[in-house]
């Protein structure tokens, strides 16, 4: 690594070509590893859909089908959801890495820039002192946005669909709230637990929004994730 001394006085390190080969490989490495697990997260999302459409399927085969199975579907969804953002962490991890290189690195050598040697030590230190850079609860806020919550989506207008028409089209809100009933539970407890159900996914989405936001507010900051 030789030494240079710039206009504004700094010392700037620069690699040298067996360096710059170990980076490009490292940079490769940590692409591939993104790689991987994007696909274990497409998975995952894979997994929602399958059990939502054999649900659909399910619910809406005959007339006198129960609408029971879009409920249960509702609860799996949530527990893939949970896997796929334990996933989604490990994914980004090496999304960052890879991303820190490209604005830090190879970005400013392209346009000939010359920048601040502080991103190495950040990498460096993510190296030797590996740690996830998103909380468990932002890495479900950002899979509910982009994915889940359309999944939910469909989900609950088929179900509330399949009180409106079948075995008929429903003639008064009271039958329309007597169809969700299954067994001795009411279908006034069914439609308020949907309810509270899916408004706790939306508010959850929009705080982890707010907190993705107040985190990467300052642009400038030496950090990654």
């Amino acid at each position: 690594m030789s030494l240079a001394v710039h206009r504004d006085g700094a010392i700037r390190r620069h690699f040298d070509p067996s360096e710059m080969g170990a980076i490009a490989h490292l940079y490769r490495g940590e692409v591939y590893r993104s790689t991987i697990w994007r696909t274990r997260l497409d998975n995952t999302t894979n997994w929602s859909i399958v059990t939502m459409g054999i649900a659909l399927s399910s619910t809406f085969s005959s007339p006198e089908a129960s609408p029971l199975p879009l409920v249960l579907v509702g609860m799996l969804l949530a527990v893939f959801l949970g896997f796929e953002s334990r996933r989604y962490r490990y994914f980004n991890v090496w999304r960052a890495r890879a991303r820190w290189m490209e604005t830090h690195f190879y970005a400013p050598m392209l346009e000939g820039e010359v920048v601040d040697d502080d991103w190495r030590a950040v990498l460096a230190r993510d190296y030797l002192r590996p740690i996830h850079h998103i909380t468990l609860i932002r890495a479900v806020g950002r899979r509910l946005r982009k994915t889940y919550i359309w999944i939910f989506a469909i989900q609950a207008l088929a179900y509330y669909g399949k009180l409106a028409i079948h075995p008929t089209a429903a003639t008064s809100f009271a039958d329309f709230v007597s169809r969700a009933a299954v067994g001795p539970i009411p279908g006034s407890a069914f439609l308020l637990a949907g309810a509270l159900y899916n408004c706790a996914w939306i508010a959850l989405a929009a705080w982890t929004l707010w907190l993705d936001r107040r985190k990467h507010v300052d642009r400038g900051a030496v950090a990654m994730g």
